[in-house]
């Protein structure tokens, strides 16, 4: 793998830019996921494999989009009612029958436009005589009606290869008469924690001990993107262990997750781990909370090094991790929506690096900076809404100043 031409993992060396990071990403890795055809049933959630083209139109036939009465637009009168007398009459699921010229047919929404007929009045608009029914003047030739095709015409893309499939997306293919779906396997991570202080709850902790966040956090938004996940455990501080541990997960994984060790600090193995069967890309990314995360790989598998406070760890893989995730899983990553948020509060950050800012958004639409900002403040993220985006060059924000806004619910998948 080719290394950052600029010396980036000098501690206090240049910090990559955001973009330039998931460009790197997006350079050097490709989909190890292989296919596999499940029951569209089962398939929400999964990654479509290949294009899916429409082998029908949708809808199949020109219907009626309304309750009313089908006409020839012909015989209507331009400038004044006409009334037409009724022959037949159209439900949905109905074969119709044709409709001769100059009389109008009952016809219900969804049902097929029978022959003859190319225009619909709403019943609303209509007035039934002993003579049949009276139609006021002004409609347009067509109103009312759906050509076969609209949604989707037949040998057209209904869905494009990489998508992740939505709900919607499951009620569109069922639409096209889709019963199978070749979607992408699943990857396999191994996710690991570091640290001598961490212990798995349930159980009484020792002084200097905390319960492991990390992996219960990441294993639950993994599982959410449809990810199995191999729990690795907590990595103790120890050069040798780390070491082996990486390396036998490599072996056996698509992809190697930790979080904590990937800093400069004494007790910190997880980079010099890596370098004993790997080969580093970067490690220190401009952004706040985050710039300690790793990207490796480890006998040819992928690794991606998170910092170890839960926030920053939530963050990094956000940015980072889901558009690597994606990138392997043979998904099209896209960034979750933005929308402008006016500031309630001041804010000054240095430039250089992309700062995330927890904010909750009140009622009057105006974002307050949560208040408590440390970077292990799980509250900040239970009790925010979004996560306010400050790009590299902004020095100051103000009140009332917009910037943008990711709600936090679309972080997660």
């Amino acid at each position: 793998m080719a290394q950052l031409s600029d010396d980036c993992f000098a501690f206090g060396g240049a910090l990559l830019p955001l973009e330039a990071a998931r460009a790197e990403i997006a350079t050097l890795y490709a989909c190890r996921a292989g296919c596999e055809t499940i029951p569209l049933a089962l398939a929400c959630g999964r990654i479509l494999a290949g294009e899916a083209i429409a082998a029908i139109d949708l809808p199949p036939q020109r219907n009626s989009a309304v309750d009313g009465y089908a006409v020839r637009h012909a015989d209507l009168a331009p400038d004044q009612p006409t009334i037409l007398p009724l022959h037949g009459r159209t439900a949905a699921g109905d074969t119709p029958a044709a409709v001769p010229p100059g009389h109008a047919g009952r016809i219900f929404t969804g049902a097929v436009m029978p022959e003859g007929p190319d225009t619909v009045m709403m019943q609303e608009d209509c007035e039934l005589t002993d003579a049949g029914v009276l139609i006021q003047p002004g409609i347009k030739r067509g109103a009312n009606t759906r050509p076969a095709g609209e949604d989707v015409a037949r040998g057209a893309q209904a869905l494009p290869a990489g998508r992740r499939l939505t709900p919607a997306d499951i009620g569109l293919l069922s639409a096209l008469g889709v019963a199978e779906i070749e979607v992408r396997r699943p990857l396999t991570i191994t996710l690991f924690s570091t640290g001598n202080e961490l212990r798995d709850p349930p159980g009484a902790l020792l002084p200097g001990q905390v319960f492991d966040a990390n992996r219960a956090m990441l294993a639950a938004l993994l599982r959410r993107l449809g990810v199995t996940v191999t729990d690795g455990g907590i990595l103790p501080d120890r050069l040798d262990a780390t070491a082996a541990a990486l390396a036998k997960a490599a072996g056996t994984s698509d992809l190697v997750i930790t979080s904590g060790g990937v800093s400069t600090g004494e007790e910190d193995h997880v980079r010099a781990g890596i370098m004993q069967s790997g080969t580093l890309t970067f490690w220190r990314v401009g952004i706040k909370p985050g710039r300690p995360v790793a990207l490796a790989e480890i006998a040819g598998t992928p690794f991606l090094g998170l910092p170890g406070n839960p926030v920053a760890a939530l963050i990094t893989f956000a940015a980072l991790g889901r558009p690597l995730l994606d990138r392997l899983a043979g998904a099209v990553f896209v960034p979750p929506p933005r929308f402008r948020v006016a500031s309630g509060f001041a804010y000054r950050k240095k430039t250089g690096r992309l700062e995330y800012v927890r904010v909750q958004i009140g009622a009057d639409g105006i974002a307050r900076r949560y208040p408590k900002e440390g970077a292990g403040i799980l509250t900040s993220l239970t009790e925010s809404d979004a996560l306010m985006e400050l790009p590299e060059d902004m020095t100051h924000l103000e009140p009332g100043d917009f910037a943008p806004c990711t709600p936090l619910g679309l972080l997660y998948g």
